[in-house]
């Protein structure tokens, strides 16, 4: 774990920090920032969903190539950020610059030639979303899992609605989606069929097929759980090396 002070959140940030053993002296792996959703914390993927034990596990069966993960914090203020930019911090700048230079500071296995890619889940899938397409130049791959694919979703979970209740058109991924079609990252999302938020996913699939943007969408049986997120987060790893091929 890192505790790193963040002039984007005007204080202290926390990452987990994954580093694949055995790897010897590889340099330049890919970066994978995995976020965490609403009520989260940086620990949840690690703790709750056994990202490092999945992403060993499928390195050491040469499934995938190595790669560094870095499960940050959103920031913790109130009971989810969105990954946005507020008033009084800006949980966009966090990882889009705070996350990516402390992991890149720490970890020697990270160089001038590794790629970044951003996913998540529930509203860490959102800022995956958001953040890769608003940022698509820096982003090699966007994965989201049982996504909130709009800010107003975001306000059914939290004690503090009005952080998202709002008709800025730039709070949504698909806004950024369409602005930088022409070089947007490879995407990929998936839902739960129990999940609250599978007509919000298939709306936003809906969307990007009539809009003739590429991208993969998928469905599998479950609800808005860590039993669904442990099982398809080898989706995400496997979509990383994909894009390494």
């Amino acid at each position: 774990m890192i505790t790193v002070r963040s002039e984007a959140l005007r204080g202290r940030g926390d990452i987990t920090l994954f580093e694949p053993a055995g790897v010897g002296g590889l340099r330049d792996l890919p970066l994978l920032i995995l976020m965490h959703g609403v009520y989260g914390s940086h620990w949840a993927w690690a703790l709750k969903g056994g990202a490092h034990r999945t992403a060993q596990a499928l390195i050491d069966d040469g499934a995938i190539r190595p790669l560094v993960i870095a499960m940050p914090s959103d920031g913790l203020a109130g009971d989810g950020t969105g990954y946005l930019p507020q008033n009084h911090a800006d949980f966009e700048r966090w990882i889009m610059e705070d996350v990516v230079d402390c992991a890149h500071e720490v970890s020697p296995l990270l160089g001038a030639g590794s790629k970044l890619f951003l996913a998540g889940l529930s509203m860490g899938g959102y800022g995956a979303m958001r953040l890769g397409a608003k940022f698509a130049g820096r982003v090699a791959g966007i994965s989201g899992h049982s996504s909130a694919t709009r800010a107003r979703q975001l306000a059914r979970f939290v004690a503090e609605p009005e952080t998202f209740n709002s008709d800025d058109a730039s709070l949504d991924p698909l806004f950024w989606m369409l602005q930088n079609r022409d070089h947007l990252p490879p995407l990929r999302f998936d839902c739960g069929t129990e999940d609250d938020l599978i007509e919000e996913n298939r709306r936003l699939h809906r969307s990007l097929t009539e809009q003739d943007i590429a991208h993969d969408y998928e469905e599998f049986p479950g609800g808005h759980t860590w039993t669904y997120w442990q099982e398809h987060l080898e989706k995400t790893l496997r979509f990383v090396d994909g894009r390494l091929r």
